[in-house]
């Protein structure tokens, strides 16, 4: 379940994402004899069809790597990569994503930063990065992230869910509610979202919604009737906090 992404998140979100990674502009300053002219930034590299197939083969190959589980070896080739395609953004998102699953937090967030400063309107950068911000507990950074990316893409689901998970922690119930209801409309057959909202109803005092919330999620995936299964949704993003607030509801709506 995840993860935007500036991810921070860390997608991961670049992200996620996100203090905002726009260009200021910088006033510019006539060189003195005190003052050291400022040197020009140097000529992207173009990377050669041979780098290029390469850094494509690289990336499949951490693909396949992250999907038996060994990050470890899909990061370093997701970095060799983006060292021989550094152009490719997409490709520094798998990288930064899968150091975000790694739980190599710092990392990712500097990877997912870095491709916003080539495009601060990287969507796919912005959610992963807020993410990365999310799951680390930064949560103001978090909610500036994945606010920029729902300001970009007002239906962009990740965004809207995580947004849910970071005001229910920093107990700002209206703006948790406002964006859990968009994230259940907008993924309505995700059992994560309906269990987002019920955390939300729940902490409004309203048993009686956040039981009728969480039942959705029971019917999409009966394994929510498992206090056993809630651990999962750490993956989600879910908090310890939220996990433990979870099972209460899950207890509540079995009575």
């Amino acid at each position: 379940m995840i993860k935007q992404i500036c991810f921070g998140l860390m997608l991961i979100g670049a992200g996620l994402s996100i203090g905002s990674c726009g260009n200021t502009p910088i006033a510019t300053i006539s060189p003195s004899p005190t003052i050291p002219a400022i040197a020009e930034s140097p000529a992207p590299i173009i990377p050669s069809s041979a780098d290029r197939k390469a850094a494509q083969t690289y990336r499949q190959s951490g693909l396949k790597l992250r999907q038996r589980g060994n990050y470890t070896e899909a990061i370093q080739s997701f970095e060799k990569a983006a060292k021989l395609d550094p152009s490719n953004l997409s490709g520094r998102i798998l990288w930064g994503w899968t150091l975000h699953l790694a739980e190599k937090e710092t990392e990712a967030t500097e990877v997912l930063q870095q491709v916003l400063i080539q495009d601060a309107n990287n969507i796919p950068a912005l959610n992963a990065l807020g993410i990365v911000y999310l799951v680390s507990g930064n949560l103001n950074d978090a909610v500036k992230t994945h606010q920029q990316a729902v300001n970009l893409n007002p239906k962009n689901e990740i965004a809207h869910y995580n947004l849910a998970l970071a005001y229910q922690r920093l107990k700002d119930y209206d703006s948790a509610l406002i964006h859990s209801q968009q994230a259940t409309q907008l993924e309505p057959n995700n059992p994560h979202t309906w269990v987002a909202i019920a955390l939300v109803y729940w902490d409004k005092g309203d048993k009686s919604q956040a039981k009728t919330m969480y039942q959705r999620a029971i019917n999409l995936d009966s394994r929510y009737r498992q206090s056993s299964f809630l651990s999962h949704l750490k993956l989600a993003g879910f908090s310890a906090d939220q996990i433990e607030l979870t099972n209460k509801i899950q207890k509540y709506t079995k009575t």
